[in-house]
């Protein structure tokens, strides 16, 4: 079994996986959220508990929160005894954002199809845009049998 990481190294996880994150179009609060609260032992952290690990205000903090609630990757809940508010990371949080991207492939296939459809079938614009749309719909279709694949590889 490894030896506990230092608080040094936790941290430079957690910003190095927010970056990572970040890089992809999560907003950077949100992912360095998300990642501290990867890396807590219960999953589950108070908001005041994130802005002292991340070393941010409380307002950044309640930001991200409300951004993460909104798409479904956090939940808030109350722990018995406790007053304040617990944020809790989905359990399958990477497999509801690569959700969320499929569901922006479907839109970038029809609206590609859309606009393949003003123009003559034969022009290299609608030629273009007809690929387009072929290769969203071939990655969308991918993406959803593999997400069905994973939920059925690891329920729960």
């Amino acid at each position: 079994m490894a030896e506990e990481p230092s608080p040094e190294a936790v941290s430079q996880f957690v910003e190095r996986f927010a970056g990572v994150l970040a890089n992809s179009g999560v907003p950077t609060m949100s992912a360095r959220v998300m990642g501290a609260m990867l890396v807590s032992p219960t999953g589950t952290m108070t908001a005041a508990e994130l802005a002292e690990s991340l070393k941010i205000s409380q307002p950044a903090v309640s930001g991200a929160v409300r951004q993460l609630l909104q798409v479904s990757f956090i939940s808030r809940e109350r722990l018995p005894g406790s007053r304040k508010d617990h944020y809790r990371i989905r359990e399958d949080v990477f497999a509801a954002i690569l959700e969320r991207r499929n569901l922006a492939l479907s839109e970038w296939e029809s609206t590609s199809r859309s606009g393949a459809a003003l123009f003559a079938a034969d022009s290299p614009v609608a030629r273009r845009l007809t690929e387009a749309a072929d290769f969203f719909a071939f990655i969308h279709s991918d993406m959803e049998q593999m997400i069905k694949n994973w939920r059925a590889d690891h329920p729960g």
